[in-house]
């Protein structure tokens, strides 16, 4: 036997969605058979006739009992067992339950004038990818109390530099300040409240309200109702927006959250005005305060240690410093998109902030002075080397100086050499280099090079047969040229 409910369900995909008995049960999750049955015959609900309870003879004085004040259950059923009833506290309690329903809260309608206030809070929608990880998914909502205009952001943190960089970016899109900004008792704009005391905000949250010019009203505990605009505005969100997105990486939502507050959210219908919200925000606009002429700095200040591989670590990623730098304590400021690392009051080091983990960024710039130092060492080893040559290497290096744009270049080919030729000769093509005055390493080594190709001087040749003997006959020279040239 199945109840109505699922009747009916069978009956609508058979008639208005057009489904076959088959596709019927996949839908539904049943035995084919039972739609098939129950597509051709009517719905009978199986009548059941109620059992008397042991209750039955007490329920009217549960109800007169219930008018006259308002009982526990408990209380009830103490009271009916001092009558006569025998039976259990729970049958007590549903019976409760059923005449008295529970009563549900009832709260004021607040009321916000033009410019008055803005609510924001946090949501939070399952993860998402960031390049090689998977990253919690959290956006913050503002809403204006009186137009309803909304400004939505994602992130993958929910840290104080996030919560403020996202207040600042709202003011941006609003292009204006509300008076008032109502806000939940999370960490980052209430540190603790004390029974009969105003609530201790945080110092960053108050510098940043006094900079643009708000005052902070946080809801009190228990009562998110106080911030009902905001909170309909993140279940809006997830509703219109996030529930069956594809979201193929992080960077890609941004855009397509910006594209649906300028094309659905601010200029549909509002459910409670019955106005675009853009349409009340252009009334509402003369009431907001100007934005201030400098943007607050939103950043996190920290200390941080720099390793001896000249990095520091933020989120389990490494971020380079310039080299020198390698072991020394720096300050870190934090901000949602960069990072900027300080010595004292000296910008260092610079980074787009990544959100992937575990991964490496170094400047290219950064290990220059470690290389330059490795350089200069290496050099410095060669050059010694070179002094040892001979006794005459210092006197030749300040010869190439003289005449070479580039001295060092000659003695690392000279010092190669001598780990090919033997030192000694080298050593003697330097000393040779005085007498021809050719300072360079290229003649070192060709000289090297002729010397170390010398041949043995050849033998007389001694021919053993006639044949051999050379036949050269040579003409009588012609004397009458001379002649002729004499008489002219």
């Amino acid at each position: 036997m199945i109840d109505y409910e699922l009747f009916s369900k069978i009956r609508h995909l058979k008639e208005h969605e057009g489904l076959t008995a088959p596709q019927i049960a996949s839908e539904l999750a049943i035995d084919v058979r039972t739609v098939r049955k129950w597509l051709a015959a009517k719905f009978r609900p199986k009548k059941i006739t109620p059992r008397p309870s042991k209750l039955d003879p007490f329920k009217s004085d549960i109800v007169r009992m219930l008018e006259i004040h308002p009982y526990t259950a408990t209380q009830i059923f103490q009271r009916i067992c001092e009558e006569g009833f025998d039976g259990g506290y729970s049958i007590v309690k549903r019976y409760v339950r059923k005449v008295r329903p529970p009563k549900s809260p009832a709260f004021l309608k607040l009321s916000f004038a033009p410019g008055e206030c803005a609510q924001v809070d946090w949501g939070s929608y399952g993860a998402v990818d960031v390049g090689s990880t998977r990253r919690r998914l959290s956006f913050f909502v503002m809403v204006l109390c009186y137009s309803r205009m909304m400004y939505v952001e994602f992130t993958v943190s929910q840290t104080m530099e996030h919560f403020l960089g996202c207040h600042q970016n709202a003011f941006d899109f609003f292009g204006s300040v509300p008076k008032k900004i109502m806000v939940d008792n999370l960490k980052s704009a209430v540190l603790r409240r004390i029974v009969g005391r105003t609530p201790v905000l945080n110092p960053k949250y108050l510098d940043f309200a006094n900079h643009y010019g708000f005052t902070i009203e946080p809801c009190n505990v228990g009562k998110g109702n106080e911030k009902g605009r905001v909170e309909n505005g993140v279940g809006y969100v997830k509703k219109n927006f996030l529930a069956g997105l594809h979201i193929p990486d992080f960077s890609a939502i941004g855009p397509a959250a910006r594209n649906w507050l300028d094309a659905i959210a601010n200029v549909r219908i509002h459910g409670e005005t019955r106005q675009k919200p853009l349409d009340l925000f252009e009334k509402e606009r003369p009431f907001l305060n100007p934005l201030p002429a400098n943007p607050f700095d939103v950043a996190t200040v920290s200390q941080v240690r720099a390793s001896s591989q000249f990095r520091i670590t933020i989120d389990t990623n490494r971020y380079s410093v310039p080299a020198e730098y390698a072991g020394t304590r720096l300050t870190l400021k934090a901000y949602p998109d960069r990072l900027c690392v300080y010595s004292k009051d000296k910008l260092i080091a610079r980074h787009v902030r990544s959100y992937d983990r575990y991964q490496d960024f170094e400047d290219p710039d950064h290990p220059k002075e470690l290389l330059n130092q490795r350089k200069k060492a290496r050099d410095q080893k060669i050059f010694m080397r070179f002094l040892a040559l001979s006794p005459k290497a210092e006197q030749y290096y300040r010869r190439l100086e003289q005449r070479r744009m580039n001295p060092h270049h000659h003695v690392r080919k000279i010092v190669a050499l001598s780990e090919i030729y033997d030192p000694d000769a080298v050593a003697r093509a330097m000393e040779d280099a005085f007498t021809f005055e050719a300072f360079s390493s290229e003649y070192i080594t060709n000289l090297l090079e002729q010397r170390s190709r010398c041949l043995p001087e050849p033998g007389a040749l001694h021919l053993t047969r006639r044949e051999d003997l050379l036949q050269i006959k040579v003409d009588q020279p012609d004397l009458t040229i001379y002649e002729r040239k004499h008489h002219e």
